[in-house]
């Protein structure tokens, strides 16, 4: 289903090494707002979703794998060159005792990842406004890391995911008035 293009939808670049902005960014590695929970929220609900809009759950599922990808790298490069003691000093010093500078799909208070962050009603309409308000509060949490950074090139990136989270918002608006549409028709057999 999918083809892997070598290199990131959007270009990452980070001023200088800063564990403590890496910290707040590991919100949407694995927080419960974040691109992980968001991929596999949506490419698990389009099981359960009607043909007419599969495919944009489809789109955006493996669209927020290429925004998980992007996270990475900047959380990567926030700290590849920070000391234990810049790391500690950052909040994520119990995150070096476990990880070292590997990623690992936590939120930024260090509480893991976890299934309970996937809703699937089952209920394309019920699914869909759960999508809008993922993509509303991811789109919050990167104006809110925003306000914390100083550094313009994580900004032009961070900037880049939250409109996209407004584009995913949108969308997902639009195929709740499709399937509206549809329930309303009369069928004739």
């Amino acid at each position: 289903m999918w083809y892997y293009e070598k290199k990131l939808q959007y270009p990452v670049k980070v001023s200088t090494c800063n564990p403590k902005l890496a910290k707040f960014l590991i919100e949407q590695y694995g927080g419960a707002d974040g691109e992980l929970a968001a991929a596999l929220r949506y490419l698990n609900q389009r099981y359960t979703i009607p043909d007419k809009v599969i495919g944009l759950l489809n789109d955006i599922g493996t669209e927020e794998f290429a925004h998980l990808e992007m996270i990475a790298t900047m959380v990567y490069k926030l700290t590849k060159d920070a000391t234990p003691e810049q790391l500690k000093e950052a909040g994520l010093g119990a995150h070096y005792a476990n990880h070292d500078k590997a990623l690992y799909y936590e939120n930024a208070a260090g509480a893991p990842w976890t299934a309970t962050y996937i809703q699937a009603k089952g209920d394309p309409i019920a699914d869909l406004y759960e999508d809008i308000a993922a993509e509303e509060k991811a789109r919050a949490t990167y104006q809110w890391i925003i306000n914390m950074s100083d550094d313009p090139f994580i900004n032009d990136s961070l900037t880049f995911l939250r409109e996209r989270e407004i584009i995913h918002s949108q969308r997902f608006r639009e195929a709740v008035e499709i399937l509206k549409e549809e329930q309303g028709k009369k069928r004739i057999f």
